[in-house]
Parts: structure tokens; sequence; C-alpha cells
């Protein structure tokens, strides 16, 4: 099933569904991180994820984290104008981020906030 999102209500609807094991997979495959790696962002073990039927859908709590991830990606990919940029700058310390790596944030709603925040800099020309 595809789903078109215009906004937050939509995200909202989506979350309240269920994001499936399916749909999760893309995201895995364009954050270029395995299975175990997506399992520490996310509020379920990869043995859980591992378990799931690829139609099963997640609990609200975990959809709307991939969601918050897949926003995250599609935002910085916009920003840089280039996926495997937004990749390379997920990767890389940032002092602006407490020298942590911005996908080292990405299993927290605030570690989130602030990578958006750092983007907004960035898209806005405030640092490089």
């Amino acid at each position: 099933m595809v789903y078109r999102i215009e906004n937050s209500l939509d995200l909202m609807e989506l979350a309240g569904q269920g994001v499936t094991k399916t749909a999760l997979l893309p995201l895995v495959r364009s954050i270029n991180c395995p299975m175990s790696e997506m399992a520490r962002l996310l509020p379920v073990t990869e043995r859980t994820i591992k378990r799931y039927r690829p139609q099963q859908p997640f609990n609200r709590v975990v959809s709307e984290h991939i969601l918050q991830l897949a926003e995250i990606t599609a935002y910085g990919t916009e920003v840089f104008s280039d996926g495997e940029k937004c990749l390379r700058w997920l990767r890389i310390p940032n002092a602006a981020l407490g020298n942590r790596t911005p996908f080292e944030l990405l299993n927290s709603r605030f570690g989130a906030e602030m990578i958006c925040t750092e983007l907004g800099r960035i898209e806005h020309g405030v640092c490089a």
C-alpha cells in the first residue's frame, strides 16, 4: 500500500495505522545501515523487528519514530541537495551537537529536534 503524505495529519493517521516492516526496509536501505543499527535508533529490539511479518504494522510509538527518521532523512537530502551528502553529514561529529554525530542522536525526539535545528541553520546559511 502506498500512502500519500501531504501534512502532519496524514503522518498522524499513518502512525496510528502502523508502519509495516515492508515499509521500514526502504528507509533502512536509504540511510545505509544494517537492521541492528536501525534497531538501536528505534524503541524496539532487532529481534522483535525480525519476528514481524512483512505486512505486520508496528505500534504507534515505533511507527512515529520510523516516520520521524524518514522526515529527517528527506529534509537532510533537501538541504544538501544530495542524499549521499546528507548521509555523510549524519556520520560526522558536529560541534553544535556536542561533538556527536547526528546519527547518534536519531534515537531520541530531542536529538531529532536538534538535528532539524542544525539542518535549518545549514539551509539558511547560518553555519556550514
